[in-house]
C-alpha cells in the first residue's frame, strides 16, 4: 500500500477505474500519511478529511455502476489546494490576520474544474502572508517546513503544496504563479510544477488577485510528483471562463508532437548578476548533455538584460497597477508600514517582516515612474529576444535558483535570487520545474524549462524525457521527520 503514496494521480485513476482498489483506500491512504507528516512540516492548514472520505464513497459507487470510459478522468483521487485558492467551506484569508474569518463560499475557476475531474482536495495548503515571499510563514498558520531538511524553507508562495506533494501526502496540487511561486515551491520540495502561457488558465478564484497586464503575468497550474500528470491536468484547468478577461482559447500542443532531434536547447547558467551553486549548475549542464545524446543541439548563451531581472519584474509588475500591496495588509485600509515595523519589533504585529519591507519598498517605486517606463521597455526587449532566439522548435534550460533550498530566514540575506524565476512570468513564457536528483545535502536539485508561448507541450515533453533520465521525485526518508 505504501508504494500507492508514490504514484502519479493518473495511474492511481487508472486503478480506481479498473477495480484494482478503490478511491476509499487511496484517500485513507493519503489522509494517514498527512497526519503523520503534517505535524513536522506544517504543509496543511486545514483538512477536510472527513468530507474527503464521503467523496471517496461516492466515487467508488460510480465506479461500480458506470462504464469505465464514462467516469471522468481523476476519479477518486485525493489532491491538495493552495489556500489562496477559494474551496467551499475551507479557510481563503492568505495568511492575513484580518481574513481570519473569510471562508469560501464555492469554488475558484481551477478548482471546480480540478472536482470536476473528479479529484478530491484532502484540505487546503500553507501560504506566506499574501503569497508575497518566498519563505512560507505568516501569523495565522506558521511556519512550513522542508520534508528533506526542516531547517530548510519550503518556497513561496505554493509553500504548503510543494512540501506536501514532495513529501508524498498529494499526488497533486493545484498553486499560483506570480514571480516563481510554483516553480521555486516545486523546486525546492524536489516536485514538478508547470507555470502556464499567460492566459493559459484562468486564475478567477484566488486572493490576492492581479489586475490588467498583471493577469497574464500570473499563472494558476499543477504542482506534481510524476510528470505524467502534468499535461492531462494543464488541459483540464485550460480555457475562458467568461470572468478573467485576460484568458483565451489557446490550442495545447500534443507531446507525441515533440521530437529531440534537432531540438534547440538555449543553455543558459545564470543571470550575469546573481550567482549560481556548483551542484546546481552540474545538474544543468547535465541535463543539457543528456539532450544532446538525445540529438538536441545545444547553444550556450547569455541574455545581459537577465542582470536587471529583479527590476524588470518589479517595475512591470507596478505599471500594471495593481492594487496596493499597503492596502491589501491593512485588509482594505492603508497600513502605515514604520510604525508596524515598531510593533513588529516588539512581537506585537500582526504581519511578518518580509511583508512589512515590501509596504515600504512599495512607495519607492511610485516615486520614480520614468525609471519604471524604462525598465518595462527593457522587458519588452527581452521579450522580444529570448522567443527569437528559443524558436518555435526550442527550449532554454535556465537555474530555478541561486542555491537548493535555504535555511529558513536565509532569503532575507539575499532577497532578490528569486528574479530567477520572477523574470519569466514577465516574459509570459510556459516553463516547467523538473527536479534533477538530490544534493551532497541530500536537498533537491532541479532546472527550469521555459519555451515560447503556447509550447507548454514542449516543456512537458522536456520534463517526462528528464524524469526518464534521472528519476524525477525522490520521495523524502520521512522517518527524519521530527514533530514540532
Amino acid at each position: 500500500m505504501e508504494e500507492l503514496l508514490t504514484l502519479s494521480g493518473s495511474r492511481l485513476a487508472e486503478m480506481i477505474r479498473n477495480k484494482e482498489i478503490s478511491s476509499r483506500e487511496v484517500v485513507d491512504l493519503h489522509i494517514d500519511h498527512i497526519k503523520r507528516i503534517n505535524p513536522a512540516i506544517n504543509a496543511v492548514v486545514r483538512d477536510r478529511f472527513d468530507a474527503a472520505r464521503s467523496e471517496a464513497k461516492a466515487a467508488d459507487r460510480r465506479v461500480r455502476q458506470d462504464p469505465p470510459e464514462t467516469l471522468p478522468p481523476f476519479l477518486g483521487v485525493p489532491c491538495t489546494i493552495k489556500e489562496a485558492f477559494m474551496l467551499t467551506g475551507m479557510p481563503n484569508t492568505s495568511g492575513l490576520v484580518a481574513r481570519r474569518n473569510n471562508i469560501a463560499r464555492k469554488d475558484a475557476t481551477a478548482v471546480a474544474r480540478l472536482r470536476q475531474s473528479g479529484a478530491i482536495p484532502l484540505g487546503v495548503t500553507n501560504v506566506p502572508e499574501l503569497c508575497m515571499w518566498m519563505e512560507t510563514h505568516n501569523k495565522l498558520y506558521g511556519r512550513t517546513n522542508n520534508p528533506y531538511n526542516q531547517r530548510h524553507i519550503v518556497g513561496g508562495s505554493s509553500g504548503g503544496e510543494g512540501a506536501v506533494v514532495g513529501a508524498g501526502g498529494s499526488p497533486f496540487g493545484l498553486g499560483a504563479d506570480i514571480g516563481g511561486s510554483i516553480r521555486m515551491p516545486a523546486f525546492f520540495n524536489g516536485v514538478f510544477g508547470h507555470k502556464a502561457t499567460g492566459g493559459l488558465v484562468p486564475n478567477t478564484g484566488q486572493y490576492p488577485m492581479a489586475r490588467n497586464e498583471a493577469l497574464k503575468y500570473l499563472s494558476t497550474g499543477p504542482l506534481v510528483r510524476r510528470a505524467e500528470d502534468l499535461m492531462p491536468l494543464l488541459r483540464l484547468m485550460a480555457g475562458p471562463d467568461g470572468k478573467d478577461p485576460a484568458c483565451v482559447d489557446m490550442h495545447i500542443g500534443s507531446i507525441a508532437d515533440v521530437h529531440f532531434k534537432g531540438l534547440t536547447v538555449i543553455d543558459v547558467e545564470d543571470n550575469g548578476k546573481t550567482k549560481v551553486s556548483a551542484d546546481l549548475k552540474a545538474a544543468q549542464h547535465t541535463a543539457a548533455a543528456y539532450l544532446k545524446s538525445k540529438g538536441a543541439k545545444i547553444k550556450k548563451m547569455k541574455f545581459s538584460a537577465l542582470a536587471r531581472s529583479f527590476d524588470i519584474w518589479s517595475s512591470m509588475l507596478s505599471a500594471s497597477d495593481q492594487e496596493s500591496f499597503n492596502v491589501s495588509l491593512g485588509n482594505g485600509k492603508r497600513l502605515r508600514a514604520l510604525p508596524e515595523i515598531l510593533k513588529w519589533a516588539l512581537r506585537v504585529s500582526d504581519h511578518t517582516l518580509p511583508s512589512l519591507v515590501l509596504a515600504m519598498a512599495e512607495d519607492l517605486f511610485q516615486l520614480m515612474p520614468a525609471r519604471t517606463k524604462k525598465l518595462v521597455d527593457a522587458g519588452m526587449r527581452l521579450r522580444e529576444e529570448l522567443v527569437s532566439t528559443i524558436g518555435s522548435n526550442g527550449i532554454m534550460l535556465y537555474p530555478s535558483y541561486s542555491r537548493p533550498a535555504p535555511r529558513h530566514t536565509r532569503p532575507l540575506l539575499t532577497p532578490f535570487d528569486f528574479a530567477y524565476t520572477a523574470i519569466l512570468n514577465m516574459m509570459e513564457l510556459p516553463v516547467t520545474q523538473v527536479p534533477l536528483g538530490l544534493n551532497a545535502e541530500g536537498l533537491p536539485l532541479g532546472v527550469q524549462v521555459a519555451a515560447v508561448h503556447g509550447n507548454d507541450h514542449v516543456t512537458i515533453a522536456v520534463a517526462l524525457e528528464l524524469e526518464k533520465a534521472f528519476g524525477g521525485w525522490v520521495p523524502p526518508d520521512i522517518g527524519l521527520l521530527k514533530r514540532t
